[in-house]
């Protein structure tokens, strides 16, 4: 398949390398001059996505994404799908995908789930809005990309899963990590209280999959310094989404903002930026939050 791919970032280089080992003409285009092996380099977005049957952009925010949406589409062909990766606010993903259906396109939102690991390992999760169409046709990369990929609905609906998987996951991640602070002033031993959450009803994936507390359970960026392999600084960003959303949508998330909020307070007044956003364990050994 000619594929253009737009943004070859920590996520979007690794996706792009991955489709182009698997034999598919891969031509790219990234504003920092990012290239990679096996990749072929275009001097703009428009030029990456020229003649591609299947264009694909993973992009830092909404506005970018219908600056560059702007770009590309008219440069692609009707028929082919425009992809998008990143993980951006609903509205812009559906005002890009009407933009993109009014030409004759298919459009997808699917942002993704899995961190660089997953984008590197080929194992990310898709949560895929768009026709059933477009979502046939990209069925076979999302196959390379990742291990799963789900068809959400409609034109946004991708981001919509996204955003609410992504404040589920704040929020669990915090009484994580507050719980282990707990323990520790209680005196009860981090291995003890893994092994009984992990078999018991408080178990959830911050715990028993991505452990904020280094040397228990499962490796993770706790066992690394919290070297990021989901940065504080990205879950702000989805966990601020998400209250867009639910502003938006007239929704009442208390836990959802209150988790934004601890996040905000972490990355932007505190030592969270850079770093894992498990790393609100060492942050509550040190200090309450009010």
């Amino acid at each position: 398949m000619k594929i253009g791919f737009i943004g070859l970032g920590n996520m979007g280089g690794p996706m792009a390398a991955n489709l182009a080992k698997a034999g598919h003409e891969v031509t790219s285009f990234d504003t920092a001059g990012v290239t990679i092996d096996g990749v072929a380099s275009a001097d703009s977005a428009k030029a990456a996505a020229s003649g591609a049957e299947v264009v694909i952009t993973m992009l830092p925010n909404g506005q970018i994404l219908r600056t560059v949406a702007s770009e590309v589409i008219p440069a692609m062909d009707k028929g082919a799908v425009l992809l998008d990766c990143s993980t951006v606010d609903v509205d812009s993903a559906r005002a890009v995908a009407q933009q993109a259906n009014d030409a004759g396109l298919s459009a997808l939102d699917a942002p993704v789930s899995g961190g660089v690991g997953g984008a590197e390992g080929g194992t990310l999760t898709f949560m895929v809005g768009g026709d059933q169409a477009g979502f046939d046709t990209a069925r076979p990369l999302f196959d390379i990309m990742g291990q799963k990929a789900v068809h959400c609905g409609p034109s946004g609906n991708g981001q919509a899963a996204k955003i609410c998987n992504n404040m589920i996951l704040g929020a669990t991640m915090i009484v994580t990590c507050e719980a282990f602070a707990l323990a520790d002033k209680l005196g009860l031993d981090r291995q003890a209280m893994y092994d009984v959450v992990s078999t018991s009803s408080g178990q959830s994936w911050s715990m028993t999959t991505y452990c904020p507390a280094p040397g228990v359970g499962p490796q993770s960026p706790a066992d690394n310094g919290y070297k990021p392999g989901f940065a504080a600084d990205l879950m702000l960003k989805d966990l601020r989404l998400a209250q867009e959303a639910a502003a938006s949508a007239d929704a009442d998330t208390p836990l959802g903002e209150a988790a934004m909020k601890l996040y905000a307070k972490f990355v932007e007044e505190e030592d969270g930026q850079g770093r894992d956003f498990s790393a609100m364990l060492p942050r509550f050994e040190k200090r309450g939050y009010s």
